[in-house]
């Protein structure tokens, strides 16, 4: 048995999120980011595609490509669970993993045709960084990966955590009308650090061409500033 393999790079992501930050936890969380998937040159073959229009959710194998380390440890310390406490490595999502694998489950809003990129997937709830290599695509079969009795373990215990969102008129006229409803939803998921409590503590998160400052206090999400990038 070969005990290494390689990963062929089959495509890249095309998001709003020029870093980590601000990115929601899990994909889906925020149905309404769009993203697009675009193929490497030698994957732009629309035969591979034949039949993928017909399924309304797709999974994305791909790399972690900004959280790639030589080393790796067995206990990581999870975000929701304060940063204070360890857990298996494979008992978490985290990135930092033996293999910098992710995995996502994505709607698949619809696929069309550039004369320059060949095939697009457009797809909507990603969880992913604007250029993150994409290892092979896969269609979601709701009879056997739909699980609504299973057990969500630690990961599931702040799922319905969400906080209010003060956004002020002169802010909100800042934020172009497509974008609205997904950065209000971000950041309603709360994308600060778990163990980040400091009702002082101006943030600065990057999505699509702005840069959109706020603080949080007593469970309501303040977005005092919007610059454009």
């Amino acid at each position: 048995m070969a005990s290494q393999y390689t990963l062929k790079t089959i495509a890249h992501i095309r998001s709003d999120f020029p870093e980590k930050f601000g990115i929601p936890r899990q994909s889906g969380l925020v149905e309404s980011l769009k993203a697009e998937l675009i193929f490497e040159p030698a994957y732009r073959n629309a035969d591979a595609l034949r039949g993928l229009e017909d399924y309304s959710h797709i999974w994305l194998i791909w790399g972690f490509s900004e959280s790639i380390r030589k080393e790796w440890t067995p206990t990581v310390r999870p975000p929701r669970l304060g940063g204070n406490q360890r857990m298996g490595v494979f008992a978490t999502r985290s990135p930092f993993r033996p293999n910098p694998v992710g995995l996502s489950c994505v709607r698949l809003d619809g696929i069309n045709t550039s004369p320059e990129s060949g095939p697009i997937l457009h797809i909507a709830g990603a969880d992913l960084l604007d250029g993150t290599p994409v290892f092979d695509i896969k269609p979601y079969l709701p009879y056997v990966d739909s699980y609504p009795e299973a057990e969500g373990g630690f990961g599931s215990r702040h799922s319905g955590y969400r906080l209010e969102v003060d956004c002020p008129p002169e802010c909100l006229e800042l934020i172009p009308v497509q974008y609205r409803d997904a950065l209000l939803e971000i950041l309603a998921q709360d994308p600060r650090p778990s163990y980040q409590e400091d009702p002082t503590r101006i943030y600065g998160m990057k999505y699509a061409g702005m840069n959109v400052r706020f603080f949080v206090e007593n469970g309501w999400l303040h977005i005092c500033k919007v610059d454009k990038l």
